[in-house]
């Protein structure tokens, strides 16, 4: 047992972190997603909503910053132009861990899927709620005594 680490801070999860370098992406994804098919690299959480999975990967990781989409979202088929409840949530998560609006950007289903296919590794969460499918890409983590 660890320290300050949420229990979502699984081995595995915290293996998959760790070893992602600078601009690999990951996908978190919702108990629709196809997570095993397309998975490079597969980490469960089943027993997770996808804001707490997400809220324990910023927790570790932070977000990078030399690209405009360091977070993205699947948009939905039946209506792009709509937010549904569980990425708004993201949003708030993101945010938070931030310290600071960022953008979560829109990208088709297909677009999503292919990206998921090139992340680095496939977060699959036990999310119930449709287009609870999120990529975030990671960053620096800079020395303490250059923060």
């Amino acid at each position: 047992m660890l320290k300050t680490l949420s229990v979502l801070h699984t081995p595995e999860l915290l293996h998959a972190l760790a070893s992602m370098g600078h601009g690999d992406e990951v996908a978190l994804v919702d108990c629709h997603f196809p997570a095993v098919s397309v998975a490079q690299r597969l980490v469960r959480l089943d027993g997770a909503d996808l804001p707490a999975a997400l809220a324990a990967c910023l927790h570790l990781i932070p977000l990078d910053t030399f690209v405009d989409d360091a977070a993205v979202r699947m948009l939905q088929v039946h209506a792009p132009d709509e937010i549904p409840e569980v990425q708004l949530l993201c949003q708030q998560v993101i945010d938070a861990a931030e310290s600071k609006p960022v953008k979560l950007v829109g990208i088709s289903r297909q677009a999503f899927y292919e990206r998921a296919r090139k992340a680095y590794a496939v977060i699959a969460t036990g999310e119930q709620r449709t287009y609870g499918c999120i990529l975030i890409k990671k960053g620096v983590v800079l020395p303490a005594h250059t923060q």
